[in-house]
């Protein structure tokens, strides 16, 4: 078994372990996307809460839910999402993105235009540190599918690294500020 597959088992072990994490799985599979996942801090928080023993999950600004949908990149169609998942699952902080027409609204948000994505796994390539740039989904047998273009080692080794990709040193800096990893995650390292 390679250290991807031993880390991907060990990921899929965490998640069916936690009860909000199959939920929301469940709940995300319920709109029958083709391209869907959860991700970016949600799965971030998911392992490093787990590697830091905590019994309790740390707060969740929300649970960001990508699709890639080229075909209806209509804002409203993100809404009518969110508001099927805070039925199927309430009380939960949806954020539901199709990263079809990110190129659409990245300018007037940060600052700079952005290409247009060509798919979810691209989408995922481009979010902002390595560590978030992962989604999983459920796979029809119960299963879950990870997608990691740029591997599992940060998240796992809980290193906090730019991904140049998309994001300005500026942006990452501030992301940072924001964020206060070593707060909620001693162990962390971040790569400034």
């Amino acid at each position: 078994m390679s250290t991807q597959e031993a880390l991907a088992a060990r990921l899929r072990a965490i998640a069916h372990a936690t009860p909000w994490c199959m939920q929301a799985l469940h709940a995300v599979a319920q709109l029958g996307l083709p391209h869907c996942c959860i991700g970016a801090g949600a799965v971030r928080n998911l392992v490093w809460d787990a590697l830091h023993g905590y019994a309790q999950p740390s707060a969740l600004s929300d649970i960001d839910v990508a699709y890639f949908d080229a075909h209806d990149v209509h804002p409203e169609s993100e809404t009518q999402l969110r508001q099927r998942l805070e039925t199927v699952l309430p009380g939960v902080p949806w954020e539901v993105c199709n990263q079809a027409r990110v190129h659409l609204w990245f300018e007037g948000e940060f600052g700079y235009a952005v290409p247009p994505l060509l798919s979810l796994d691209d989408a995922i390539a481009s979010w902002p540190e390595f560590a978030t740039a992962v989604g999983l989904h459920l796979l029809p047998d119960g299963g879950i599918g990870i997608i990691a273009p740029h591997g599992l080692d940060d998240l796992f080794d809980m290193v906090v690294r730019r991904n140049p990709v998309r994001i300005s040193q500026d942006g990452y800096a501030q992301r940072l500020a924001s964020k206060n990893y070593a707060a909620r995650w001693p162990r962390v390292t971040i790569i400034a």
